[in-house]
């Protein structure tokens, strides 16, 4: 830059330069001035007459980077061996495993927690216990994290959190599904209160990414504290037995307040949740199978709300006979069955995707293709408890519904069903609330609804198992169907009670009477001729017949309505 003469500035060799000072700091010379050249700049060198060194060269810089990388990446050798014995694989093992070759893109892996706590101050490892990034699985894009228990037992603590809420927001930002492996000791104690502000800030993305994106948990290791609420908040909590558990109070607290002894295992082991608490949506024996599940499962997801589930080559299910299903399904009543099979002959290639396989098991739900296109099956199951409703059954099918609802999924219910569980215990651990949730689920889903009553659906239970009258699009029903308040023999005893307390034969006059009341109120005719079932199909035209009617509604739009939110009975 020029100027005139008296800025003090004059070019000099084309380089603009301004002179230093009269008063420098202490260990340099005062400028002098020459007679010629009057006013130019003079470079004065530091004390002792040294120049500072030059930078590094790019080589020695990449090489740097490069030998920095490779110590992220290879970690602690010790740890990793420790991790290796207990059955477990790292963090980045399960990376590769989850996800398409070479497409894992690493954000964030120079970061370091700023903690001066006791165990911190010198021990500031790179990614700080988390893995975080972005890749693909089948070729569609995923965000993941992994804790990395080789550090710090992949406990969380603010910059462990920061990582993982980047993760989140991205994921929504760009409309696509997060995978969380867990792996991790829970909060950082040494990090207080950042640590529990890290976790809230999970849990919040969580709730806002909740039916815009699919959220899927891995449970891997353990997962302990407010750890938990993490995995009950996703829309799919994976297990493995053995090596995962999952808890909020551990078994030493558990000791300490009531005296009884129980171990990590019976306490919040694989199995535990798979069967008792429903946390756990699959359950599996080993790491590679259970990673190899997520990938499948993602194939049958949309990767949000806004998008389509991805849909394969048509398979001609509209024209698919299969008369199997009269051979698998009983025509009396009560003779059992399994309602696996009947999925297997509904579905493309005789594939489904059963969820929470162990839990309230006298309901199914399950992903399926028919005819390409990605469905929710719901379904009773005769041979448990005769396929009856009970509490967590209903929650159980309530919370498939709402997911499919909420991802566009068209649901598909196939009903033989008794009725509700009766009982003092069942009316004392709050059936009728959790029955009216699976009501209320139904109820608000705007997905194409499809229903197909196999034999029976008596009472309340077949109110809520997606009847007409609750809003679905296509009742089918198959010429076995029994529509009514209660069984024949049920209603017999309590309308005919006089009758048969007064009856010479009360045996035989209950025989005549429970015929007389089957062939008038429980004909398979009855509700289609009073328009509450659309068609009384062929068994073996049911898959063709649900093919044919998914294509029909294929282009429902039914707005919901202008509220903030319902209310639904929890």
């Amino acid at each position: 830059m020029s100027g005139p003469a008296d800025s003090g500035a004059q070019r000099a060799d084309d380089a603009d330069v301004v002179p230093v000072p009269a008063e420098v700091r202490a260990g340099r010379r005062r400028l002098g001035r020459s007679g010629e050249g009057e006013g130019d700049a003079q470079v004065i060198p530091l004390a002792g007459g040294r120049l500072p060194a030059p930078p590094p060269g790019m080589p020695l810089l990449r090489q740097r980077r490069s030998e920095l990388r490779e110590h992220i990446v290879d970690g602690k050798l010790d740890a990793v061996r420790r991790q290796h014995s207990l059955g477990k694989l790292t963090a980045r093992e399960r990376l590769e495993l989850l996800l398409d070759e070479d497409s894992f893109v690493e954000l964030e892996p120079y970061r370091r927690h700023r903690s001066t706590g006791p165990g911190l101050a010198g021990n500031r490892p790179h990614t700080d216990g988390v893995v975080t990034g972005s890749g693909t699985v089948d070729g569609r894009r995923v965000f993941v994290y992994a804790q990395d228990f080789t550090l710090f037992g992949g406990s969380l603590g603010e910059a462990h959190a920061a990582k993982i809420h980047k993760v989140l927001d991205l994921a929504v930002a760009t409309g696509a599904p997060v995978i969380g492996l867990n792996d991790s000791g829970g909060a950082r104690i040494q990090e207080g209160v950042l640590a529990l502000n890290g976790y809230g800030g999970i849990f919040r993305r969580q709730v806002d990414a909740s039916g815009v994106i699919p959220q899927i948990s891995v449970i891997l290791g353990p997962c302990a504290g407010g750890a938990a609420y993490s995995p009950a908040l996703a829309d799919f909590t994976f297990m493995v037995r053995d090596t995962a558990r999952m808890y909020l109070t551990g078994p030493d607290v558990v000791e300490a307040v009531t005296g009884r002894r129980v171990s990590h295992e019976e306490l919040g082991g694989a199995d535990v949740h798979g069967t008792h608490s429903g946390v756990a949506t699959v359950v599996h024996d080993d790491e590679q199978d259970c990673l190899a599940d997520v990938r499948y499962l993602i194939s049958l997801l949309p990767s949000n709300y806004l998008e389509p589930p991805p849909a394969t080559a048509r398979t001609g299910a509209t024209d698919d006979y299969r008369p199997k299903l009269a051979e698998i399904v009983p025509p009396a009543p009560n003779q059992p069955y399994d309602m696996r099979e009947v999925f297997a002959e509904i579905a493309d290639a005789e594939e489904f995707f059963e969820v929470h396989a162990g839990w309230a098991r006298n309901v199914l739900c399950a992903l399926a293709r028919i005819d390409g296109r990605v469905v929710g099956l719901v379904g009773n199951q005769p041979v448990v408890f005769a396929g009856v409703l009970d509490g967590p059954a209903a929650q159980k099918a309530a919370r498939f519904v709402r997911f499919c609802d909420a991802f566009g999924i068209p649901l598909v219910s196939l009903v033989d069903v008794p009725g509700f569980l009766p009982g003092v215990e069942q009316e004392r651990s709050g059936i009728i609330r959790q029955g009216a949730q699976l009501l209320h689920a139904y109820c608000e889903a705007t997905v194409p609804r499809i229903q197909v009553i196999l034999r029976k659906a008596y009472g309340g239970a077949y109110i809520v198992m997606d009847s007409r009258s609750i809003g679905c699009d296509l009742s089918l029903a198959w010429p076995t169907n029994e529509i009514a308040v209660m069984g024949a023999e049920g209603a017999v005893n309590v309308l005919y009670r006089r009758d048969l307390a007064a009856a010479a034969d009360p045996e035989a006059l209950r025989a005549r009477l429970v015929a007389e009341y089957t062939e008038e109120y429980l004909n398979p005719q009855y509700a289609a001729e009073r328009g509450l079932v659309d068609d009384i199909i062929d068994p073996a035209d049911t898959r063709a017949a649900i093919a044919r009617g998914l294509a029909m509604l294929q282009d429902k739009r039914k707005p919901g309505p202008a509220r903030k939110h319902g209310n639904q009975p929890i």
